[in-house]
């Protein structure tokens, strides 16, 4: 009987395959996030790639962090390759000999539908049945036929599934057919809050602002999903209401940094309109956002955002559309301002109904309260149950 509970105390061991460090970006951020809070309650191993990403299909300048302040490093093994089959046979084989309680597949983009696949098929009958697919992203009908395709394949040997959105939930029904849904969040990322407090009127002027002026934030890649162009066109009519309006646009480009820049000097406002295409390393992320008012995520689409959460992380407000579960995360008029997409009114709107309430709302106060209560808090015992359901 005393061996029996000594096999049921011990650790239950869990497989995470995902990207962390040195690889940058949301994904890598979770990742390690989600091994902080799980190390203390279960015997985490994470299995990193070796190659994520070949070189000619990644539009950045670097896959790599390459901030001098690193953060979130937790420890993990590069032996995944994103291309390679006979790769996808070993690391099976390495998960086999690990024999866990639990594999996780953190999957956000259908490029890795083989890949994920070839490993979770090769797997042992006995694991088979313990494989969570943590789905930070889900193509819906509306995605293109080959999206669907390819997410159909990565998924198909799931025994469940951990989304961060009901969103993604609802998207996620049909193909999950009758395995089972589990939810949680993403975690607020405060990471990048570090101790040492800027002067916000010596930041300011870096970036040609005043202490006076009432500065919009967009930070983040830059793709067409994100709309920044929509938000970019709204300016002059945000000027027109708000004089001392200013624009901080931050974050490197994946379209061609021209198309913007072309829309910035046709607003007749170029000088309010800072623009940085540039990869922001972790030590310089608070300057961008303590010099702030405003953080806007003007998106034609969306599941959630990292930023979003990078946001609530300086206790700043946002300005989100209206779409994917994006809007999920913000309080209404209390920790931000919810606006319909793809519309310049709408974003113009929403800078004025912020101004007005920002006189009788604390905002900051209602981001604090309500990042206590992020379902992320509760992802260790959520993941107790997921094993002990996958265990039946």
């Amino acid at each position: 009987m005393s061996s029996q509970k000594n096999v049921d105390k011990r650790q239950k061991k869990i497989i995470l395959i995902g990207p962390a460090y040195p690889y940058r970006g949301g994904n890598s951020l979770f990742v390690s996030y989600l091994f902080d809070s799980l190390k203390n309650e279960f015997n985490v191993k994470i299995l990193n790639y070796s190659l994520l990403y070949p070189s000619f299909l990644f539009p950045g300048t670097t896959q790599y962090d390459k901030s001098t302040e690193v953060i979130k490093k937790a420890p993990n093994e590069r032996v995944v390759n994103s291309i390679n089959p006979f790769n996808w046979i070993k690391v099976a084989k390495l998960i086999n000999q690990e024999n866990p309680d639990l594999v996780v597949f953190d999957w956000w983009h259908p490029f890795f539908a083989f890949c994920h696949r070839g490993i979770s098929s090769n797997l042992n009958e006995n694991l088979k049945s313990k494989i969570l697919f943590i789905t930070e992203n889900f193509i819906s009908h509306e995605g293109n036929l080959i999206d669907r395709t390819l997410t159909n394949i990565g998924l198909k040997n799931a025994s469940a599934f951990l989304t961060l959105s009901v969103k993604v939930e609802e998207e996620l029904k049909e193909l999950a057919d009758k395995r089972a849904i589990y939810r949680s969040e993403l975690p607020v990322y405060d990471c990048y809050n570090f101790e040492t407090k800027l002067d916000i009127e010596t930041t300011r002027k870096s970036f040609g602002f005043n202490k006076e002026d009432f500065v919009l934030l967009f930070f983040g890649y830059i793709r067409k999903y994100k709309g920044l162009d929509i938000l970019i066109n709204s300016f002059p009519q945000i000027q027109s209401k708000v004089p001392n309006a200013k624009l901080l646009i931050v974050g490197e480009s994946y379209e061609d940094i021209k198309f913007y820049q072309d829309i910035i000097n046709n607003t007749g406002h170029a000088d309010k309109i800072v623009l940085e295409n540039k990869f922001v390393p972790n030590e310089d992320v608070a300057k961008y956002y303590q010099a702030s008012d405003l953080v806007v995520l003007p998106y034609r689409s969306a599941t959630q955002s990292g930023i979003l959460n990078v946001t609530y992380g300086f206790s700043k407000p946002v300005m989100v559309t209206r779409v994917g579960g994006l809007s999920e995360f913000v309080f209404d008029d209390r920790t931000g301002i919810i606006i319909e997409p793809e519309s310049k009114e709408a974003i113009v709107n929403g800078v004025v109904r912020f101004l007005e309430l920002s006189n009788v709302i604390n905002f900051e106060q209602n981001i604090k309260n309500f990042v206590q209560r992020n379902n992320f808090a509760n992802i260790v015992p959520l993941f107790h149950q997921i094993i002990n359901d996958l265990s039946k």
